[in-house]
């Protein structure tokens, strides 16, 4: 882990992936440490806002790799299996269409960061096998509520955006609502099932 200063009060924590991620930033959110934000990426965290900047070593050195977060809630997606690159992922899986359903349905993904639009969730938990590349040419237009892969990645577009992942299916689940106490439905910690419709 290292820490690198990112402006005068926040700083850019490298760790080695999305789950590590995950864990140091719910870690600090639970440390104490004074911070106006804590944002998990796939390999590093955002300290934004930090008070005592010349605390953050100290503080991060309490931290242990291996300790694990606690598991967040669940939500179970229903997903329509309709997407255009389905025949695609399933030929690259070994499978069909109704095999890359229940191979979904079968695997707890979890919301490892947000990013890319508002409710945007990088859902983490496809094994290496499963892995499939982007696009070559991104979609000019992807709609809202669909359902994509791309690498070990899967995440579903909360509105209707370009986009280079592969398509699988749709969901109808309102990603994004300011009107919610917590507007993004997938929120980091997040458990997802994506289970068909």
């Amino acid at each position: 882990m290292q820490a690198l200063p990112f402006g005068e009060r926040s700083f850019l924590v490298e760790v080695p992936d999305a789950v590590a991620a995950l864990s140091l930033a719910r870690w600090v959110r639970a440390s104490g440490l004074a911070v106006v934000d804590v944002v998990p990426a796939a390999r590093t965290v955002l300290l934004d806002g930090v008070a005592d900047p010349d605390g953050v070593a100290a503080v991060l050195g309490a931290w242990r790799p291996e300790e694990r977060a606690e598991p967040g809630p669940l939500v179970e997606l229903a997903v329509v299996y309709d997407g255009a690159d389905l025949d695609d992922v399933a030929q690259r899986w070994g499978t069909d269409a109704a095999g890359v359903a229940e191979r979904l349905a079968g695997t707890e993904l979890v919301a490892a960061f947000s990013g890319f639009a508002p409710g945007f969730s990088y859902l983490a938990g496809l094994p290496d096998r499963l892995a499939v590349p982007r696009l070559a040419t991104p979609r000019p237009r992807v709609p809202a509520g669909s359902v994509a892969v791309a690498d070990t990645w899967c995440g579903v577009y909360p509105t209707a955006s370009p986009g280079g992942w592969r398509l699988l299916g749709h969901t109808s689940a309102e990603l994004w609502d300011p009107s919610r106490d917590s507007p993004a439905l997938l929120a980091p910690g997040t458990r997802v099932r994506l289970v068909p419709a």
